[in-house]
């Protein structure tokens, strides 16, 4: 039986998070304009010099560093290439450079086009200027726990080893406010968060909307460990600075809610 083919991501459109970066993302552009223009493309063909195919790569790099894999003008440019018109054997050297000069043109354009949009979001950002992540990081009132290890890393543009670095100081502080130094990761977060025999509880388990409650928190933690600190030691997905100042703040509702959490009385 064939197998179906993998089906492709999501399509994830880049958000600019301010005009500084779209200005960055415009001279790479450009910069590859230039490149570009300064083709030779006889003595390519002549001597094989490989400038054009440099200046391709160069260009490929540019979209999939400014747009992301996933974005519509990444999917739609990732194999863009200096010809146009058509392609058939034995064909005369004149024709091979009128190929290269028509897909000269078309890159160009097609470079230009995308300068031109970056330019018309430069102008729609400016227009209700949004702060980066950065910017207020020091106002989210971010636990101290999560807030000492990642506000270096965060601020120096090194986001997801911020969260990371949150994440573990999530496990250790529950570690340190359960006593429960015996076990690490999601054992820790079922045995310390457990409705039955917790070492710390949410609320006093009175009845089943209690229990509920400390269960829900309980996956919570425990989804903490498997999704965020777990991937963080090996792969972690990258992912925008908004993106991971979420994280970062999930980690420190985690660890006021484990700050604010009690030990059961002692049963006789």
């Amino acid at each position: 039986m064939a197998r179906k083919p993998a089906a492709l991501p999501e399509i994830e459109p880049k958000i600019f998070q301010n005009s500084a970066e779209i200005d960055r993302a415009i001279v790479k552009l450009e910069r590859r304009i230039a490149e570009i223009r300064e083709i030779d493309f006889v003595a390519a063909e002549r001597d094989h010099t490989g400038a054009d195919n440099a200046a391709r790569s160069n260009l490929q790099k540019a979209i999939l560093e400014i747009y992301g894999p996933n974005s519509p003008e990444y999917r739609e440019h990732q194999h863009i290439d200096f010809w146009a018109g058509p392609m058939f054997v034995d064909m005369h050297p004149g024709q091979i450079l009128e190929g290269r000069e028509n897909g000269r043109r078309q890159a160009l354009g097609i470079i230009s086009g995308l300068i031109s949009s970056l330019k018309e979001k430069r102008e729609d950002l400016e227009g209700g200027e949004q702060p980066s992540p950065s910017s207020y990081f020091e106002k989210l009132n971010l636990h101290p726990r999560v807030a000492d290890v990642a506000r270096d890393l965060f601020l120096d543009g090194h986001h997801f080893d911020a969260v990371f670095a949150g994440a573990k100081a999530l496990v250790n502080f529950v570690k340190e406010r359960s006593g429960r130094h015996d076990l690490d990761g999601a054992p820790l977060m079922r045995t310390v968060f457990s409705k039955n025999n917790p070492a710390l509880t949410f609320n006093d388990l009175a009845d089943q909307t209690q229990l509920d409650e400390q269960e829900g928190m309980m996956h919570l933690f425990e989804g903490a460990v498997l999704g965020i600190r777990n991937p963080g030691g090996h792969s972690f997905p990258e992912g925008t600075e908004q993106r991971a100042i979420e994280y970062i703040s999930l980690l420190s509702l985690l660890a006021y809610r484990v700050q604010e959490a009690k030990k059961p009385p002692r049963k006789n």
